[in-house]
């Protein structure tokens, strides 16, 4: 057991080794739980590749976004908790398999055991895949350990991360741990394969009827950062899977929507980077929560 402030949110509370103690705004335990691992292909292409990303996804989850489209998991608490032990066997496993790299999913609340769990250097890059709602003191316990970081940048619009995400301060907390990230591991480096070495891809959901947020987001990235530095990932997949009928959330990016940003990241200058068809939005691309026999 210990006490809790692992994250922004400095919660202070009393995390025991069981899942699901009810304390905390994870609602988690000390011992990682895990809802997935395998194979993944839908992420960015050099995250991604041809042979897949081994990508472990995490129960529970520090934002719990209103609109999130693993709430199976994310607020659901479907997931199988296991050893330390266990999930390094799962890394390797899955590197049998010809991952690319680790991808680790939304192990915010984990950092401890993750950190713990790659005391040995794998064989294959690792990847951090988070929200942004990072502190720095825990960003450290990953550094020389992870070597690429794949955080969002949700909300440049404090009052928005309030409503859809209870996250105060979000925008504050999100940009330093971005900067944190990129100063643990630098540029980033993609080989001749067109698999990422390391560095940091920046990510941002183009929420419907919220433009400006966007846009602020894409100002921050141009602001902050030069060519060859980072990675920005502009994504249009939002999905209405959830009965969410705050705001604009119970519908999809428009046409008009999705125009009015791609002439604004033009614009904007960055190149580094990706942007989703506005095809990507759709429920096929939320992996099948099953745990799998890969996890005994």
């Amino acid at each position: 057991m210990y006490i809790c402030n692992d994250c922004p949110r400095k919660c202070n509370a009393k995390r025991e080794a069981l899942a699901d103690n009810g304390k905390g705004f994870c609602n988690m335990g000390e011992n990682p739980v895990i809802a997935r691992a395998d194979l993944h292909f839908w992420e960015e292409p050099p995250i991604s590749g041809t042979k897949g990303s081994g990508t472990v996804f995490f129960t529970g989850c520090n934002l719990q976004c209103v609109f999130c489209q693993n709430e199976k998991i994310s607020r659901g608490k479907f997931g199988k908790e296991i050893a330390v032990n266990r999930l390094k066997a799962v890394y390797k496993e899955l590197i049998d398999k010809g991952a690319h790299n680790i991808n680790l999913v939304t192990g915010t609340h984990f950092v401890n055991a993750i950190a713990e769990s790659l005391c040995t250097p794998l064989s294959v890059p690792v990847v951090y895949n988070c929200g942004g709602y990072e502190s720095i003191e825990s960003l450290k316990k990953l550094e020389g350990k992870v070597q690429i970081y794949l955080p969002d940048l949700k909300y440049t619009d404090n009052e928005l991360a309030i409503r859809y995400s209870k996250a105060p301060n979000y925008f504050e907390a999100a940009t330093a741990a971005i900067k944190e990230m990129y100063r643990q591991v630098g540029d980033y480096v993609i080989n001749d394969d067109g698999i990422m070495q390391k560095g940091v891809i920046v990510r941002h959901l183009i929420l419907p009827g919220q433009l400006d947020n966007t846009k602020a987001a894409i100002d921050w990235v141009a602001s902050n950062f030069n060519e060859g530095q980072i990675l920005f990932s502009l994504m249009s997949q939002f999905t209405p899977i959830n009965d969410c009928n705050i705001d604009s959330l119970n519908r999809r990016l428009t046409q008009e929507e999705y125009d009015e940003i791609e002439d604004y990241l033009i614009e904007s200058g960055i190149e580094d980077g990706f942007m989703q068809e506005l095809s990507s939005a759709s429920e096929e691309y939320v992996p099948p929560f099953n745990l799998g026999e890969n996890i005994p």
